[in-house]
Order: structure tokens, then C-alpha cells, then sequence
């Protein structure tokens, strides 16, 4: 008999599954919730200051402003304010992400995310100080949301397969290639009608996306920089985190029991009897066998033969 699954029973299959891709989406989803409870905190209590968490955590083109928060080129690649951004950038990065993990590995999937985030962030804050025409707005202007590193998960998977055929509503079946290629090219004539920041992030995380399954299919897998990332990151944790001060006590040679060291002469001496007892208990051993030991004895064998 075959059961027919629906759509809410495939999602949350997917969701307990715990797969890289269902996390990402977690986390996306969970930020975007947390974000507008705070938001509803300062409207309720009619807060007239800047927004903090987009202050903290969405990345900003102006340098000055990026070198007091370089952690903003991480966090702002999960960070939504609108409903219909996380909406759609989460749908994207579903199918492109199912489509990625069908052949290539999650640890894959999860460093073009961020790297690709991380091209996308560069890409926006070097035109925004590039170009003349953002002047004007480069001192307070930020970027936030996913669409970087899904575009080049998406970009990346299209240039790993690029006859995959995808059905789309309304459109049938269509080469992944070409979805990859409309929506780039409707990021580049979209800069100057509004939203350029992300648009030119878009193109970032396109442009990582590209370049690394290019460097891949030559056998060079580039996304192994996130491993070094995590290293240096790491390492800067474990240097701030708190280590307690060992204590070294100084010990007199002349403290009460305890032993001066032994010369070497003494050494020698000492060393030399306990091997004249232990032959001696070897001998009586050969000639009568181990249970004619005396408790004494035979502990003392015990403790001998435990050194060695």
C-alpha cells in the first residue's frame, strides 16, 4: 500500500532531519523572530533611538564604522527585518540547497554559505567606496539578509550542473543554467533602480559562487579557507579566555619530612641492596617456590617488579 505524503508532512521530515541546509534555515528563522520581538519592545515602549541590533550586526559600507565591527561581515548574512525578504531568500535557498546536496557534501554547502556571505559583504563595502555614486550614503548605509549566500549556493550549484532541469509554476521545466543567469542579470540592471547595496552583494556572493566550483572542477576545493578561519577564530577565543594563575610553592629544603636528596654514593648503595634482597628472594623462589615468600617478601617483589 503507498501513502501519499504532503507538503507539511515533507517539511517536517526535513526539519527533523537536522540536515546543514534545515539549520540554516533554523537559525534565519530564529534571528528574524528574535528581531521583531525586539522590535515590538520598542515600539511599545515608544523607543526613539537607532535600532540596535541593526547597529550591531548588519554590516555597514563605511570602513571606519566596519573596523569597530568586522563581526558584521558573519552576522549580517542571517539577519532579516522583513517578512517577505526571509520568505523568499529561505524559499531560494531550499530548492538551491536540496539541489546542492544532491552532489556535493554539506560541509561544502555550508562554507560557500558563509564564504559566499563574506564575498557579498566585500563586494558591497569596496563599491560603496569605490564608486562615486554612492558617496553621499557610504557613512550610515548597512546591508543585512541571506540573498548573498544564497545566491551563491545557487550560482555555485548552476555551474556545477548546469543542464539540471527545475519545473517551475507557471514556466515548466528550465535548465538550472538559466534561472541562474536571469536572476544575475537582473541584479546587475537593478542596481540603480533601488536597493543597490544588495544587489551588489547579490553579485558578490554570485561572483564566489562561480569562482569556486571553477576552481573546483580543476580538483582545488577553495572553500577549505573557512577551516582556517575557524582556526584563527578559535584561537582567538582560547587567548581572551580566562586562565587561572597556577601557583608554585617554594619549597625549603629544610621543611619538615621531607628528605634531602640523595648523593650520589648513597644512591648507589641504596640501589645496590635492594637488588641483594631481591636476588635473594629470586633464589628462595628457585629453590622453594613462591608461596615460601614471607608477606614482607613478596611485597616487596610486588613493588619492585611494578617500577620496571
Amino acid at each position: 500500500m503507498m501513502y501519499k505524503t504532503s507538503i507539511l508532512d515533507e517539511i517536517k521530515y526535513f526539519f527533523k532531519n537536522k540536515s546543514v541546509l534545515s539549520q540554516l534555515i533554523t537559525i534565519n528563522v530564529i534571528v528574524f523572530l528574535v528581531v521583531n520581538i525586539i522590535k515590538l519592545f520598542y515600539w511599545l515602549f515608544q523607543i526613539k533611538s537607532n535600532f540596535f541590533v541593526l547597529q550591531l550586526f548588519a554590516v555597514p559600507s563605511s570602513l571606519h564604522s566596519l573596523l569597530f565591527k568586522p563581526w558584521t561581515l558573519f552576522t549580517y548574512m542571517f539577519l532579516h527585518e522583513n517578512f517577505f525578504h526571509l520568505f523568499f531568500n529561505m524559499i531560494i535557498l531550499y530548492f538551491a540547497g536540496k539541489i546542492f546536496s544532491e552532489y556535493l557534501s554539506n560541509r561544502k554547502l555550508i562554507n560557500t554559505y558563509i564564504l559566499g556571505g563574506i564575498a557579498g559583504a566585500l563586494f558591497y563595502i569596496i563599491s560603496y567606496n569605490i564608486f562615486p555614486a554612492f558617496k553621499d550614503v557610504v557613512a550610515y548605509s548597512v546591508a543585512l539578509g541571506a540573498s548573498a549566500s544564497i545566491l551563491a549556493i545557487l550560482v555555485a550549484i548552476a555551474t556545477y550542473v548546469p543542464n539540471y532541469s527545475v519545473n517551475l509554476m507557471f514556466v515548466g521545466p528550465i535548465k538550472l543554467k538559466y534561472i541562474a543567469i536571469i536572476i544575475v542579470v537582473l541584479d546587475i540592471l537593478s542596481i540603480s533602480k533601488g536597493n543597490p547595496g544588495g544587489h551588489l552583494a547579490h553579485l558578490g556572493g554570485a561572483l564566489w559562487g562561480f569562482f569556486y566550483i571553477y576552481k573546483l572542477k580543476k580538483g582545488k576545493d577553495i572553500s577549505v579557507i573557512i577551516d582556517y578561519l575557524k582556526k584563527i577564530f578559535y584561537s582567538f577565543i582560547n587567548y581572551f579566555k580566562y586562565k587561572p594563575k597556577t601557583k608554585f610553592k617554594t619549597k625549603n629544603k629544610y621543611s619538615k619530612g621531607k628528605e634531602r636528596p640523595l648523593s650520589d654514593k648513597e644512591y648507589n648503595k641504596r640501589k645496590a641492596e635492594k637488588q641483594k634482597n631481591i636476588d635473594a628472594i629470586l633464589d628462595k623462589i628457585s629453590k622453594s617456590g613462591y608461596s615460601s615468600l614471607s608477606k614482607k617478601e613478596k611485597e616487596l617483589l610486588f613493588k619492585m617488579s611494578d617500577k620496571k
